[in-house]
């Protein structure tokens, strides 16, 4: 599926119910197992109650006014027939509910599936302007909507549809002219349907939309409740979370404004056509043409009828809620991944010393600018490799092209000479590990955390990585050690004890590439000692590439790359750089002077 339908599911452009209908079925093929079996349980369940007000008639014309005078024994067979009638119903119903019940769930928990999995190989740029909990409600609240509807409305629908055909042909074969009595009645209904739909699928889309929009403005305050106290933002979070709450409030309103017009004229269509049936009977039972039974049984047949109307105008609102909610999960699976795994053809590569190559690469976000240009260069294996510049000179995007996060717009990385987009990602991710400046740490215990890539890891090899980057000390002050909490997103420890954390993991890793954001920017002096003398200990041996804030990190590095622009402007060691009166000199220059001054 191309970007631009995915956007049209997104949006609810362009994509009806049947389309959407078509689409859901073809990412949960679940829904529709067994269809024709849920469809003739539902029919029966119909059939059932169809039978009483045939019973009815049959009971007043030939049980109780017949020729012969009333047969007691005809009305009691009458009365087995409807009890009949009725627990064949209730039979049917509870089969198809349990049926729906089953099919929804399975059909929706691959569609969870696959849309979660899918998150992950959302292209970078989509993740980062995406809300996350508007992100979040696409798979989960909106999931639920169509769930809910599947199980309610989709047995309401399914009952509705076969109880109004059954119940047409009765009529027809009880009176055409009552029938048509009744049908005119509902013409207003019909013809407005497919415009009043139109509307409530477009008010629906957007309720869907505030939905993900209130989570967001509801969810990023909780999480960053810190932040909210310590700058005493309390009623301007909370006037932010009360628009959204308005927003949502205004456009459900508006949507259930024009749901309350459907059902006004449903409604009124079946009033119409009790009055006209039994306006229309009376006459037709004083020429002859009509029985008191069969007048009777056509009140219960219009009743029949109308009820399913007017209960499908409530379907039809849940239905748009649902269908909104669906074409916006449905956007997030159909959205093209900009990274996207090789898989089994993928080319897998031995573990062991690796080069790293940039062949004439450039790289621009979409409809941006180039951010980086011309980049050709060459890593040797063990060499520990620093990147400079100032911010936005593309040092971020030249590491997250190296670990193929994104992909080159032109040119190509290669690892051992393969190019990075032929190599399976299980064979990539164990060669290529990127430690971030603030590691994300998982609220679980710090065993689970360390080995959250390597699950087999036993706790002996825990305690040996721990030991071999210096941390063992560490490790033993937690009040619990491998089975100390750290807390939701590593709360309970410091900004540098969340950094060890991180590097224990890329040492259980065990790369043979390690790509570094600067791990000691944002750490105390003495968890820096720490930090450091890990960092030395996890790169020993590997080819290292290290997103430089802290020229420090470039003095000791063996190679300086010097972004500026989207460009490399220098390249070499730091002793031959920063005395060449180029942009290398300049920043040093800055950072000397900005240390001499704290």
């Amino acid at each position: 599926m191309s970007a631009a339908e995915a956007t049209r599911l997104d949006h609810g452009d362009d994509a009806g119910g049947l389309a959407t209908l078509r689409q859901g079925l073809r990412v949960s093929p679940e829904l529709a197992q067994g269809w024709w079996i849920t469809a003739l349980l539902a029919l029966t369940m119909t059939a059932g109650r169809i039978v009483v007000p045939i019973a009815v008639q049959q009971t007043i014309d030939k049980g109780l006014t017949g020729a012969g005078g009333p047969d007691m024994s005809y009305v009691a067979w009458m009365c087995v027939v409807c009890a009949a009638g009725v627990l064949v119903t209730a039979g049917a119903s509870y089969l198809t509910t349990v049926r729906l019940a089953i099919n929804s769930e399975r059909g929706l928990a691959t569609m969870r599936i696959k849309a979660f999995r899918h998150v992950h190989d959302l292209p970078v740029l989509t993740q980062s302007t995406e809300r996350r909990g508007a992100l979040v409600s696409r798979v989960t609240s909106d999931v639920d909507t169509v769930s809910q509807f599947l199980q309610f409305g989709g047995f309401i629908f399914l009952v509705s549809i076969g109880q109004m055909l059954l119940a047409t042909v009765v009529m027809f074969f009880y009176s055409w002219q009552l029938a048509l009595v009744v049908l005119i009645c509902f013409v207003p209904l019909f013809a407005s349907l497919k415009y009043l739909q139109r509307l409530m699928s477009a008010a629906y889309g957007v309720v869907r939309a505030k939905v993900g929009e209130m989570l967001s403005a509801i969810a990023e305050p909780v999480v960053g409740a810190q932040v909210v106290r310590a700058y005493a933002i309390e009623q301007r979070t909370q006037q932010r979370i009360d628009g959204s709450i308005e927003d949502y409030r205004r456009t459900a309103t508006r949507a259930q404004a024009i749901t309350g017009i459907t059902f006004s004229i449903g409604g009124l269509a079946a009033g119409l056509a009790n009055a006209g049936v039994l306006t229309a009977g009376v006459l037709l039972g004083v020429d002859k043409q009509a029985t008191l039974g069969e007048i009777l049984a056509f009140m219960f047949l219009v009743a029949l009828f109308s009820d399913p109307v007017q209960i499908a105008t409530q379907v039809l609102t849940d239905a748009q809620s649902a269908f909104a909610g669906w074409r916006r999960v449905l956007g997030v699976i159909a959205t093209p991944a900009d990274v996207v795994d090789p898989g089994e053809s993928g080319v897998v590569q031995a573990r062991g010393p690796i080069s790293v190559e940039f062949s004439d690469v450039d790289f621009a976000y979409p409809e941006g600018d180039l951010v980086l240009r011309d980049v050709d260069v060459r890593l040797e294996p063990h060499r520990r490799v620093a990147v400079v510049g100032e911010t936005g000179s593309g040092k971020t995007t030249f590491a997250k092209l190296l670990t193929r996060l994104m992909d080159p717009t032109s040119g190509a990385v290669l690892l051992d000479g393969v190019d990075a987009r032929e190599i399976s990602f299980v064979s990539l991710r164990e060669r290529v590990v990127m430690v971030p400046q603030d590691g994300y740490l998982f609220d679980a215990s710090l065993a689970e955390n360390v080995r959250f890539g390597r699950p087999e890891v036993t706790d002996a090899q825990l305690l040996e990585a721990f030991e071999s980057l210096g941390l063992t000390d560490w490790l033993e002050s937690l009040p619990d050690g491998l089975d100390s909490p750290v807390g939701q997103r590593g709360e309970s420890l410091s900004a540098g004890e969340r950094q060890l954390v991180a590097l224990v993991r890329a040492n259980i890793a065990d790369p043979d590439l390690l790509v570094l954001d600067e791990a000691t920017s944002a750490v105390d002096p003495g968890t820096e000692v720490r930090v450091n003398a890990a960092l030395e200990r996890l790169m020993a041996g590997r080819t290292s590439v290290t997103i430089a804030h802290r020229l420090s990190t470039a003095e000791a590095a063996d190679e300086v790359l010097v972004f500026d622009n989207g460009e490399i402007v220098e390249r070499g060691p730091h002793d031959e750089l920063v005395g060449a009166g180029g942009v290398y000199t300049r920043l040093h220059d800055s950072w000397i002077a900005q240390r001499s001054e704290l």
